[in-house]
């Protein structure tokens, strides 16, 4: 592989794992809310959560330009205070992955803590634990074979984020072309060898993180 293809290898792995450890925190918080609290509006912090899971990923890269762009809600007090714009940079990209592989840890983190048996929640409680300690010291352990799967699953999928990405941070060479983007470009150039070696390491790389979801999620009913 030539310089330009191992910088848009890196740069994938970069804003994947700075996404996952973004997205295992956030994900755990709120897939402990939606397994383990009832109030008004859950079902509908449920959907928002899992809209990014079957949206188009360039409808939601369209949200994000909308909110993070210059004059957005989110990104215009940003540009005004500090002249800086998350848009067209390896940033963008990470926020992109962040928001449609969430998804895929809330719905995992959520079913593994709802496996954690409630009498031992209970038990914990009794004894004079706190709810914060309870969930270190009691539901976070038990599910960890949950959360585990989750976080493999929402790093895979932060690596072959394209749509939104392309949306958000553009297709930049040497600055923001991930990987999946430079597999598109190699593909409309006619580059078909080195499109088929990135697309070969994607699939291995995908299908070892999915193996590992897929043996963590086994754990979790033994």
């Amino acid at each position: 592989m030539d310089s330009s293809a191992l910088f848009s290898i890196r740069l994938s792995v970069q804003v994947a794992l700075t996404a996952t450890c973004l997205v295992v925190p956030v994900g755990i918080f709120f897939s402990y809310v939606l397994a383990r609290k009832n109030f008004r509006g859950k079902d509908l912090l449920d959907i928002m959560l899992t809209l990014p899971l079957v949206l188009p990923p360039t409808v939601t890269g369209y949200y994000l330009v909308v909110l993070f762009g210059r004059n957005g809600p989110l990104g215009g007090p940003i540009y005004d205070l500090t002249g800086w714009t998350i848009m067209f940079t390896w940033q963008a990209a990470v926020l992109a992955s962040f928001v449609v592989s969430m998804p895929l840890m809330v719905k995992t983190g959520r079913a593994a803590i709802e496996t954690v048996d409630p009498q031992l929640i209970d038990v914990s409680s009794t004894l004079g634990h706190s709810e914060v300690n309870t969930v270190f010291k009691v539901i976070l352990p038990l599910a960890r074979n949950g959360l585990i799967a989750g976080a493999s699953l929402s790093f895979a999928r932060a690596m072959g984020e394209f749509g939104a990405t392309l949306m958000l941070a553009g297709n930049i060479p040497g600055r923001t072309d991930t990987a999946p983007l430079s597999i598109y470009s190699y593909a409309s150039n006619g580059d078909w060898s080195s499109a088929n070696g990135m697309v070969l390491l994607f699939t291995i790389v995908s299908g070892i993180f999915l193996y590992i979801s897929i043996r963590s999620s086994d754990r979790i009913f033994r």
